[in-house]
Parts: C-alpha cells; structure tokens; sequence
C-alpha cells in the first residue's frame, strides 16, 4: 500500500469505474435541481435521486462520480474536532436497474486490494445480519474469512427513509490498528472505539417499504455505493484526520502562515486554524456553484460559514482582510479535479472580499455589544441576541458559538418567535383562488410518453390525444366551458422552462376549439397544456390541430434572444464575474438576473444598452442547433449554474458575441429584435442584480408613451414643444423660488405681528414671562417660526404655542437662553402639554415640539403651561 494523493485517489476511483462499463459524470451542483427537499447537497446520491425513483431516465444505466457535498448540522463543532467538516467529497458507483450484489462487491473489493493494494487483512466486511446472500458472496466468492464478516443490525445495515424503495447494507472497514482500539477482545466492526473505520458502503436497494411494516420486492433493484474521498485518503497517507490529508493540510498551512500561530501547540488556537481551513474549502466550492451570500436559505449557510471563518482569524491574531488568500490555497489544491474553480476565480474573489469587508464593519461593533450583554454571565434574551442579529448583523450562530465558549446560554425560542414575527411582516404568501384551480401538484403523468416537441421550426402541426385531466383528476372526455389539462403525443407549444414561459394558442378539431392559456413541461418530457374547453368536447385518443398564437411566441423568441445579448454586453462592460442567476422572458419583458455586488452606473448601462443594440444593428445570424455535449463545449458554450445536460444539448450561437447552452426558442437574426431598451435596474437579493428590458415594438410603445408624456407634460408647463420643456420648466423653477421668498418674508411678518401680540399678554412665571396662545390653520413651520423670534427677541420668555391645521394638532416650546438658565426645559414642557391632549414628543432644551391626538383637549392643554413651568420652576 504505498503513498496516494487525494486527487490521484479521485482519479484512480472514477477510472476504474469507467473500465466497468460506468459512465463518468461530473460533480453535480451543490444546489440541488429541482429538488425542494434539501437545501444543499450532501451526499452523492442526492442529486440522483429521480434517476432511483424512475422520474428522469438516466444517461446510462452504470454511473459514477465524485460528488462535491455540504453538511453543516453540526457547523459549531467545525474546529473544535478533527473529525467535523462542511465540505467533503463522496465517491461514488450506481447501478440503475442494471448489475446487483456480486458486481458491486467484487468491484468494491477489487478496487482496495488490487487497484490501491491494500493488504486483505486490514479490510473487515459488515452486512445486515439477515442478509445471507451478501454474508455468501463475501465468504464464497471474495474469499474473506467468515471471523472477518460482522453482521450488524437494522440501526447500521440497512438504509431506508420512510416509505419507498430502501434495502441492506454492506460495508466495507479498514482496520487501523490496535493503538487506535479499545483493549477488547471482542474488537470489531461496530464497535464505539477508533480502531475499524468505515471507508466503503454498498446500499443494495432492493425492497419497497410499504409503511405499515412490510417489504415487497423492487422489480428493477440499484446499487448505491459511497465512499468519503477524504475518509480514504486518511487510509492511503497513514493519517489521523482529514485535516492531515494532503491538499488539506496545504491550506492549513496555508492559514498557520498568514497568522503567524504553529499547528498543534495551543489548543484554542487549533480550534480557529482548523475551522478556517474546513470554511475556506466549502466557500469557495458554495461560490463557484453559484450560491451568494444572503439572510435567507443556502446564501445564509454560506454567510454563517463565512463569517464564523473571519471570527476565528481575529481570534488568532489575524488582521485585516485574509479570507481570499485561503480560497486561492483552496482553488491551487483542488484545480486539477474541478478546473472550473479557475474559471469561478474572479466570482469567488468578488463575493469574498465583499462579504468579509461588510462583516467587518460589523462584527467589532457586535462583539462589543455582545462584550458588554454577557457581563453579569446567566442566559442571553432573545430579544438582545435578535438585535444583534437585525442591527449589527451579527449571526445568531456566532453569538451561540460565542456564548458557548463563555459556559452561557440564550434564549433560543424568543430568538426563533422574533424571527418569525420578521418574516411575517415581509411575506406576502397570498395566492389568487384562479392559481390554485390550476394547481395539478399530485398528478403523475408516468403512464404518457414523452411528448415529441416540433416548435422549434414549426407553428401548427396535427397531433393525437393521449391523456386529459379535469380537477386534478385523469379523465377521458373534457365538455364545453371545462378547464383540463390536455397531454398530446407531439407539439408545437413550448412548455415554460429555463426561464421562458409557456407557449399560447389553440388546438382544434372539427367543432372543438380548446384555448391554451399555459404549457408547462414535465421531468418526464411530458408537455401539459393548459385551457378551457370554448366549444364541443375532446376525448382522449382524438386527433387535433394545434396552433400557437405566433404574434406573441415572435415577441417571446425577441425578448429571449435579447437576453442573451445582455448577458454577453454584461461580461464585456462589467467583467466575466457576472453570471446568470435567472432570468424570465415572456412576451412583453425580458428579465436577466445576475451576479453583480454593485449598483449600475448611467454609464454602464447606457454602455450595457449600447453594445446590445449594436449587434442587433449588425443582423448577426443566430444558429440554434442540437449538437453533442463534446461539441458543444469546444465552441466555448456557457452552461447555467447547476444545470445537468444529457449526451445532446441545443445551443444558441451568435457569431463570436454568445455561445450559451439553452432549450429556448429564438430569432434568426439580431436585426429582427428591432431595439432594445432598458427600463430598470435594481437588487434582488445580496450579490444579485436584475435588469428589465424591451425589444421590438415593446420599445415602439415605451417611445409612444414617453412621447405622449413629453406632450402633456409641454402644455401642462405651457411649452410651445417638447423641446422647450426643460427650458420652461427651469423658468418656472426659478419663479416659484422667487414666490416662496416672498411668502418667507410675508408669513415672518405676519408672525412678527401675532408675536408682538402675544408677548403683551405675557405672564409671569417666577422669574421668567411665559407667553401661551392657541391657532387655527397653521402650519407646523410658522409655529416653530413664531415661537422661535420670541426666544430671540427675549431671552427669560418661555413660549408655549399650539396650532390646529385641518386633523392636525402641533404644541412647539421654546425657552431663551436666560430661561434655560433658571431650569426650563423646552423638551420636558412640551411632552408635559402634549399628554393632556393625548399625545407625546419632546426635544432639546430650547426648542421642542410634539403632537396632540385630541384637538378638543388642545385649548385646556396650552392653559396647563403656566401650571407646568411652575412646578419645574418650583414657583
């Protein structure tokens, strides 16, 4: 057994798979696709699930990867072990209906002993300890001794999630020797010690869990194999933990040297270096896969991974920014295996920089406060630890980990209960009574074949009806003025999927007429139009016309193209960080989301705008075309974040401008999108901005409407053309600032008048004159006006008003200088009037104000003033 790289190791696994008749798949995204159930993937057969349950036929029927994974519910232990992790990848071989028991261990077998050469001895075999026939391939064809086959029990040898398909287990353990055991005699597989540690797993999924207790046989049986790449390359370099494996410990290395700290000296200091090093690997893997750092879902995972990563190299003495220098050591290590990681470079560096500059502006101001909460010791309130969290920003996670250092608590439930408050002031989850009439959630099309699609060069064609369903229901005959959803064995409608919606239209027969008001498209290839029932009715096995309405599909293959366009213009104008991150185009708006972590200037998007409408002027003709995935990645085709291709995928080609993978419908040339307009740009979640636009005679309309505006706004300002508004309107501008002066001086004269009337009637308050008076129609301005000229005018007056305007009740309080002196305070005899008409305010010492709720009350309220002083006076 000699020395063994991990990614030697990863190589040597997939090839020798590959020499078994398995097809070799690239990693799939960490996002999962189409898969609601999980919010990362974290094991290699996740991503594949549909291929298990039948729902998507597999590209072959032998499969093997090594998938990258990302568990983090144990996230706070990262550091504090060398056994807890985020990232790690999985190894992986899978038979789909195709070879069972005998090819999967033989295989397993033959991989450890001859490919790897590990001694036979070292490799103990468990099995479900019902499940003889593999105890019998283990003995009887593999040859391993029975004393080295452990059968364990249903906790540990057999996999199974509830109902559905689930079955036995064997794996497969390599002893590491006594130092690492318990002393027993009874030593083995299974047992709690170091010593056997599990490195292969077999799930032989050949049993349907039925849910009331019993098992049927599955009629096309699977394997399920995984092995931890990490795991064996501890094996392979004779190591302790993962964080001694090769290309690990390079960026541990890595993490030692920026902060200056020696591995294995400081227990605490460990603890950092080693949760750094794990953080750095699965950010940089969450970046590339497209995931931004945000409050909510798989963007908060990475924030949280992130930011504890930045926490940990403070605690070690490391300043300034440094999180990117690792992702470098990561993306050096691992590039070999994932050459896209150096392609995501620039990606993961912008992400990066930007969320450990945010944190940072952050995390000092929170750990002080958080500092100074956890004095007195004891249990933190949730509703400290969600001010954190809302104000600063701080991480409810880092303030556990924080605490938990300190032997604290906090109230985690308060926490929780504020949180939900939060998200439900923001949600708005109402759904319109039409949505859910159409909702067909439930309804399997298995039984339908999938749906041959003709619509990329054909607008009508004649097809046959296979399947009809009415109220969530399969029917065989749909009436007059009846909703459905009709499946045909061909189609010429599109059915919405990468971003473009479904097509509309009509299918046809003699004396029916069904409205199509959606397509969608099943994982099946099943295309479901939806509609109602105009006239006559359709039974399945009916031969139909169908028609899409191709006045609006032009407008669609426009606005679609022109997506394409702007995400070339993008990367050309901003740079090649900025990646697709979803988009919607439909007959009147193409909307491209994308990564960028600023707003747009009027010049990018005027240059953005440009480049666009410059290759729509050069009539560039687009090519869109099925072609081998091989082909298609020699032309340079982008591919979207997580998406998976089969062996043939279409691709858009627009000369040298965009060459991008994509299922969607086009324009043939750039020249028939006319022009295109942006309308807006804005954020829609942290890292992502999103650009509406219009092409074709959307634009004409957009140029109508402004120019209709233009017109109305000309004769509103009394323009003699649209071209003298700006003119007119800066007229205008400089007349009403002529007028308000001349109000100004008349409302101060007018003020000056009432207050030297009511300054006559001033009483005297101690050692001080108070004024008080109550008006009608007065704004809150002139109040505070009035009341301000008698502070100037006379420094021991006290001066309280109060005016009525409409609904509106105001009190203002100044006190000049002299009375400040003698102890008035403006803000205390303000809050103190305000309370008898219901209200509340306050405000510095000379100068306050407040609102009343009862302007019945407001009279009896002013006449309280001479009362109020006097008790602060003490008069």
């Amino acid at each position: 057994m000699e020395w063994m790289s991990l990614n030697t190791l990863r190589e040597k696994y997939l090839a020798f798979f590959e020499s078994k008749g398995h097809l070799r798949l690239s990693s799939f995204s960490l996002v999962p696709n189409n898969d609601n159930s999980l919010l990362l993937i974290n094991s290699g057969m996740a991503p594949m699930k549909k291929y298990f349950t039948g729902e998507v036929t597999p590209p072959s029927k032998r499969v093997t990867t090594c998938q990258k994974c990302i568990r983090t519910p144990d996230l706070e232990r990262v550091g504090h072990t060398a056994r807890h992790g985020t990232y790690f990848e999985m190894l992986g071989n899978f038979s789909f209906g195709d070879y069972f028991k005998v090819e999967a261990i033989k295989w397993a077998w033959e991989f450890l002993t001859v490919t790897l050469e590990i001694p036979s001895d070292r490799l103990w075999p468990s099995i479900y300890e019902e499940d003889d026939e593999a105890y019998d391939i283990w003995k009887d064809i593999i040859g391993v001794p029975e004393e080295h086959i452990v059968r364990l029990g249903k906790a540990d040898n057999f996999w199974e999630h509830g109902t559905g398909p689930c079955g036995p287990c064997s794996e497969i353990y390599f002893d590491r020797g006594e130092k690492y055991g318990c002393g027993s005699e009874n030593c083995k597989p299974g047992c709690d010690c170091d010593r056997y540690m599990e490195i292969w797993n077999n799930v032989f999924s050949q049993f349907n869990n039925m849910g009331d207790g019993t098992y049927t046989e599955l009629e096309n049986k699977n394997i399920d194999t995984g092995m931890g790449l990490e795991r064996l390359a501890c094996v392979m370099q004779d190591v302790d933990n993962m964080f001694e494996v090769d290309t690990i410990r390079n960026i541990l290395n890595k993490v030692c040297a920026i902060s200056g700290k020696e591995y294995g000296k400081d227990k605490d200091v460990d603890i950092s270096i080693r949760a750094i090093t794990d953080h750095a690997r699965a950010s940089t893997f969450m970046i590339s896969d497209g995931i931004i750092p945000s409050n909510e879902g798989r963007g908060y995972v990475l924030r949280r991974i992130i930011r504890r990563a930045v926490r940990h190299g403070k605690l070690i003495g490391i300043s300034g920014a440094f999180f990117m220098e690792l992702c470098d050591a990561v993306i050096n290590e691992n590039k070999s295996g994932y050459p896209e990681l150096l392609e995501k470079r620039e990606l993961i560096a912008r992400v990066i920089n930007n969320e450990e500059a945010n944190f940072n502006k952050t995390v000092d101001q929170g750990l002080n406060m958080l500092s100074s909460l956890t004095k007195a010791g004891g249990t933190l309130s949730g509703d400290d630890a969600f001010k954190l969290y809302d104000t600063y920003g701080f991480p409810f996670d880092l303030t556990k980990d924080i605490l938990a250092e300190k032997g604290m608590d906090v109230d985690e439930a308060r926490f929780k209960e504020l949180m939900e408050e939060q998200r439900n002031k923001a949600r708005n989850a109402r759904k319109s009574a039409d949505a859910e009439s159409w909702k067909s959630d439930g309804i399997s099309f298995d039984s339908v074949p999938a749906t041959e699609f003709l619509g990329y060069t054909e607008k009508e064609c004649s097809a046959k009806v296979l399947d009809i369903v009415c109220d969530n229901e399969h029917v065989t005959l749909a009436g007059e003025n009846t909703k459905a959803v009709i499946v045909l064995d061909k189609t010429v409608f599109y059915g919405e999927s990468g971003g473009q919606v479904g097509d509309t239209g009509e299918i046809t027969a003699n004396g029916f007429t069904f409205s199509v008001t959606d397509t969608k498209k099943t994982a099946g290839g099943v295309f479901t139009h939806f509609g109602t029932v105009k006239n006559g009715a359709v039974s399945v096995g009916d031969s139909v016309t169908v028609k899409i309405d191709d006045e609006r599909r032009l407008a669609i293959r426009r606005n679609h193209t022109a997506a394409h366009l702007l995400q070339a213009a993008l990367r050309k104008v901003l740079g090649t960080h900025v990646e697709q991150a979803g988009s919607f185009v439909n007959e009147n708006v193409v909307r491209f989301d994308f990564t960028h972590f600023s707003a747009l200037t009027a010049e990018e998007i005027g240059a953005v705008e440009t480049e666009v409408n410059k290759n729509i002027l050069a009539g560039i003709t687009v090519v869109n075309e099925e072609m081998p995935i091989a082909e298609a990645k020699k032309l340079g085709a982008m591919a979207l974040f997580g998406e998976k291709y089969g062996e043939f995928v279409r691709v858009v080609e627009i000369s040298d401008k965009s060459v991008e993978f994509c299922g969607g419908t086009h324009i043939d040339n750039t020249a028939k999108l006319g022009l295109f307009r942006i309308v807006s740009e804005a954020s829609v979640a942290a890292g992502v901005r999103r650009i509406e636009g219009l092409t074709g005679l959307n634009v004409l309309d957009l140029l109508n409407k402004d120019k209709a505006l233009m017109l109305d706004t000309a004769a509103a300002l009394k323009a003699s053309n649209v071209a003298d508004i700006a003119a007119r309107a800066r007229q205008l501008g400089a007349e009403l600032k002529d007028a308000n002066k001349e109000i100004a001086k008349l409302e101060a004269k007018l003020a000056g008048g009432k207050v030297e009337e009511i300054v006559k009637n001033a009483l005297s308050v101690g050692s001080l004159k108070l004024v008080s008076a109550l008006f009608k129609d007065i704004t809150p301005d002139e109040l505070r006006n009035m009341a301000e000229k008698v502070k100037g005018d006379h420094s021991d007056f006290v001066c309280a008003l109060g005016g009525v305007n409409g609904e509106k009740l105001t009190f203002c309080v100044t006190c000049g200088a002299d009375a400040v002196k003698a102890g008035a305070k403006a803000g205390d005899i303000v809050r103190e009037i305000a309370k008898l008409a219901d209200g509340n305010g306050g405000g510095k010492p000379d100068c306050a104000m407040a609102g009343g709720k009862n302007i019945a009350k407001a009279e009896a309220a002013i006449s309280a003033a001479k009362d109020i002083l006097a008790k602060i006076l003490g008069a």
